[in-house]
């Protein structure tokens, strides 16, 4: 039997299997689904995949990386980098590829965990960092299978099909589609972005790191965690911001005065792009060729709703239900993901037979966005509520980590099976997040976002600022769970 099961690669697998291993619990794997390593930043190979948290936040505190070529790190970096950790730490023997979880049972010892290929796996703790960006969301259109041309999800990418001249739609206008638009639209015979919301995007400040500047971090390392540092507190400043709207809106003035520079000739085309909600409701953007991009001759942005796909094209209404199709030969998805309750559709059972799918009915919640009540000795990184909207969520790894440690040295110190997350102390934590968010801009902001789950509650986004996780996740405490004889 393994002491610990980790499923996934990315930041979170990744993390987990170094802290496991610094604290002495060696004996442990890792599965990953896919052939290679990196979880959301080997899938998403989209052009001008990017990060938009600047590199030497968006990496880990144990791994400094001094050789960061860009403030943002494009995805070859990124990849490169968790490839490096891996080897660093030797981990790439303790993982085997291409094995997909299909289900997990407590037994009331351990786990067993089922795999596609028929394994079963017992563990004594299963830890899942799997993410929430693995699982791309395609909207049901209707005709949609009867498309002639070819048709794929931004993080499915088919590199295979060639865009040179060709009428491509691209649906979604979320955090990849403003990356990829201004990639292809210069190699595009014509593009047709349907929008159904406007996004606030501010100018991204990425630039090149000098070659002296990464000598210097290389000589210098306390250089680059002062650097690490400032980067930190900068973001953290923005919380003020998403808590409170009316200041946010202050914010917002800095994005209607970037749409007036860009669109100053083109009124119209500015009104359509301008949105219509309080910056922060939804995703802050940033990009600076995605607004110069939409001003090609050959890029037109279509808000209209989509109502059908037929056999070579989308067709569309408008508000006085005039119907026009679009003709194209290839529709890329850039509609994010499926975010809220990717684990629950995993068949997972804990103590009295209970299934996390039932736990979850009305919604995942978890108790520091890490343990579950009624599933002892499992553990979900980055889970419910701990998402942000200004920072990285590697800092959010690497403090639920800190707590998951806690956890199991307090089983082997009290020489229990396991321990378990009282129900009462899960529900009293969940009631003061929605209070938190509920006040927050994501509720206020006059939006739906895919921070909302189908009840409309936020069960995706931690409420507050990151360093009051850490500090919540530093210690456990010992009321809000109980230990399995």
């Amino acid at each position: 039997m393994l002491d610990t099961l980790i499923v996934g690669s990315g930041f979170a697998g990744l993390g987990a299997a170094v802290k496991l291993d610094e604290a002495g619990r060696r004996d442990f794997l890792i599965l990953e689904k896919g052939e290679t390593l990196g979880g959301t930043w080997r899938d998403n190979v989209y052009p001008g995949c990017a990060c938009d948290v600047e590199s030497h936040l968006y990496s880990f505190s144990f791994f400094p990386n001094p050789e960061w070529t860009r403030t943002f790190a494009r995805q070859p970096e990124i990849r490169a980098y968790l490839e490096a950790t891996a080897d660093r730490y030797r981990l790439r023997d303790r993982i085997r590829f291409g094995v997909h979880v299909t289900g997990a049972e407590w037994d009331g010892g351990a786990w067993d965990v089922r795999t596609s290929d028929g394994e079963t796996i017992r563990a004594r703790y299963v830890l899942f960092g799997t993410g929430a960006l693995h699982d791309p969301a395609v909207p049901e259109i209707e005709g949609l299978d009867r498309f002639r041309g070819t048709a794929f999800h931004s993080a499915q990418w088919d590199h295979t099909h060639d865009l040179t001249g060709r009428r491509v739609a691209v649906i979604g206008t979320g955090a990849s589609a403003i990356q990829f638009v201004p990639a292809i639209a210069p190699q595009v015979g014509h593009l047709t972005l349907f929008q159904r919301t406007a996004p606030w995007v501010l100018p991204k400040p990425d630039r090149p790191i000098p070659e002296r500047t990464r000598r210097a971090f290389r000589r210098f390392p306390l250089l680059q965690r002062l650097q690490r540092l400032s980067l930190y507190w900068r973001h953290e400043a923005l919380v003020l911001g998403f808590l409170h709207p009316t200041v946010m809106k202050v914010v917002q003035r800095l994005g209607l005065a970037y749409l007036r520079r860009v669109f100053a000739g083109d009124p119209a085309l500015r009104k359509k792009v301008t949105p219509t909600f309080t910056m922060g409701c939804k995703r802050i953007l940033m990009s600076n060729d995605y607004y110069p991009a939409l001003r090609r001759d050959n890029v037109a942005v279509e808000t209209d709703r989509i109502v059908r796909v037929t056999e070579t094209g989308v067709v569309t209404v408008d508000a006085g239900g005039r119907e026009t199709e679009h003709e194209v030969d290839t529709i890329v998805f850039g509609t994010g993901f499926k975010v809220a309750d990717g684990l629950a559709r995993m068949n997972v059972t804990g103590r009295d037979g209970v299934k996390l799918a039932d736990a979850w009915a009305e919604g995942p919640e978890a108790l520091l966005g890490t343990m579950v009540a009624g599933f002892p000795n499992l553990f979900t990184i980055v889970g419910p509520n701990t998402g942000l909207g200004h920072s990285s969520m590697v800092f959010m790894v690497e403090s639920q980590l800190n707590y998951v440690l806690d956890a199991m040295r307090t089983v082997d110190r009290h020489r229990a099976v396991a321990i378990d997350t009282r129900a009462e102390s899960q529900a009293e934590f969940n009631a003061e997040i929605q209070r938190r968010l509920g006040r927050a801009v994501w509720a206020r902001g006059g939006c739906a976002s895919w921070y909302l789950d189908e009840h409309g509650r936020n069960r995706t986004l931690w409420p507050g600022y990151t360093f009051d996780f850490r500090r919540r996740t530093r210690r456990l405490d010992p009321g809000h769970h109980e230990l399995v004889a």
